[in-house]
């Protein structure tokens, strides 16, 4: 699905998300700026944007793009990401205690054991190493959340097939974005996997949110 799509993701993320998607992805990385690491592994780095900003953030670390589809490896190539590794986030390529800062955006949901992923993020990290995710959540005010409801079954579905020409790539986001946990149930989670000091950060009217740990 993901190479299908690889050509018009980007542009299927600016419109579909109203550009707030840079807005997103900029406060992630200061967020890992403000951590100082030398390497940075950026999973399920799709077309690169989040590698990218965190790469001209910090231009003397090392950050390393790691996803399984290599339409999207071709494409963030493209685009300047300077280390890419193909592989799967469940089953890493990578040795234990090689990364200061693990990052994921908008994959951890996608991800088919999302404890056994968590758990090799916490074996290739340093012991003082840190993670920050960033994925989809659904608004806390009921009014918002039913706005958001809507949009995500009724016009993002319509809208994606429009700009990506794959009708079926998108129809699957409306119940995966509902059914992920978020909120008290992704610190729990994050912790239940090896983590503390969770903190969640709601963007965006709480569309999204940042987990640091």
């Amino acid at each position: 699905m993901f190479d299908r799509v690889a050509r018009r993701y980007d542009l299927a993320n600016h419109l579909l998300s109203f550009g707030c998607d840079f807005s997103w992805r900029r406060r992630a990385a200061e967020i890992v700026a403000s951590w100082n690491p030398a390497c940075v592994l950026d999973l399920a780095t799709g077309s690169g944007d989040l590698a990218l900003v965190i790469q001209r953030k910090l231009s003397t670390a090392q950050v390393v793009g790691l996803d399984f589809s290599n339409a999207m490896l071709a494409l963030a190539r493209r685009k300047g990401v300077r280390y890419l590794i193909a592989g799967d986030a469940v089953q890493l390529p990578l040795a234990n205690q090689s990364f200061d800062v693990v990052t994921v955006a908008f994959g951890l949901r996608n991800m088919r054991d999302r404890g056994e992923a968590l758990r090799e993020m916490r074996r290739v990290l340093t012991s003082t190493g840190h993670l920050l995710v960033l994925d989809f959540s659904l608004p806390q005010h009921p009014i918002w959340r039913s706005l958001h409801q809507c949009y995500l079954h009724r016009i993002m579905p319509f809208a994606s097939a429009l700009i990506t020409h794959e009708r079926k790539a998108y129809q699957y986001l409306g119940a995966s974005i509902e059914n992920f946990p978020s909120g008290a149930a992704m610190c729990d989670l994050i912790e239940a996997n090896g983590f503390k000091n969770v903190v969640a950060e709601p963007l965006t009217g709480g569309i999204v949110t940042i987990y640091t740990a």
